[in-house]
């Protein structure tokens, strides 16, 4: 059976999810810039486009994203974080699921994103048996010209070339290959990648 990683961690350590909420909330007390991903995502959207937080944690990203003007909708597989992002955030649609297993249209979610972001390492606390699968399952909540935006650090059991193999997999192709949310060019030694993913087009 696949594990995913949050999971374990969790299971680990029960006191984690709270500890991680907690750590965000004080950041934004601080008045941290917590706003990068969002801000990335905002420049590539049209207009109060449909946008799916995918692992949306507490609701850090999703929730700027709908002060914006933006439709989200955010999904995450800890009931204790998706809590308290419907207790932060209540304006916002913020789902319980596991990514490897997400159907949106079975929750009565028909439409398609016009962006799905995945921020804050997602990717690499899933199972490495479902990485494709939950690649695949983010493209085909995509409209028709959708892209994917995902952000995730080196050296965490996901090598950024594996992971255009799994997205070229399941047709899936770069638009944009960077090392930070703000644009920073990629190098051999960056330790994070932003890749914007899209479906290519028939020439």
């Amino acid at each position: 059976m696949a594990t995913n990683r949050w999971i374990a961690l969790t299971e680990q350590n029960p006191g984690h999810s709270d500890w991680y909420i907690e750590r965000f909330r004080a950041m934004a007390a601080a008045g941290d810039d917590l706003d990068g991903e969002a801000r990335l995502v905002d420049t590539m959207a049209p207009r109060h486009a449909r946008i799916l937080d995918a692992g949306c944690g507490p609701g850090r990203v999703g929730a700027r994203l709908a002060t914006l003007g933006h439709h989200v909708v955010g999904v995450d597989i800890d009931p204790i974080l998706i809590a308290a992002a419907q207790h932060d955030h209540p304006d916002v649609t913020w789902l319980v699921d596991d990514l490897s297993e997400l159907d949106l249209p079975a929750a009565g979610i028909t439409d398609g994103f016009d962006i799905v972001v995945c921020a804050g390492n997602v990717l690499t606390f899933l199972d490495p048996d479902t990485r494709r699968p939950v690649l695949a399952r983010l493209r085909e909540h995509l409209n028709d010209s959708g892209r994917i935006v995902a952000g995730f650090g080196a050296n965490r059991d996901y090598a950024f070339d594996d992971f255009l193999d799994d997205a070229h997999h399941v047709g899936l192709a770069p638009e944009l290959l960077v090392s930070t949310w703000d644009l920073r060019p990629l190098l051999a030694t960056s330790d994070f990648l932003v890749a914007v993913l899209s479906t290519p087009t028939a020439p």
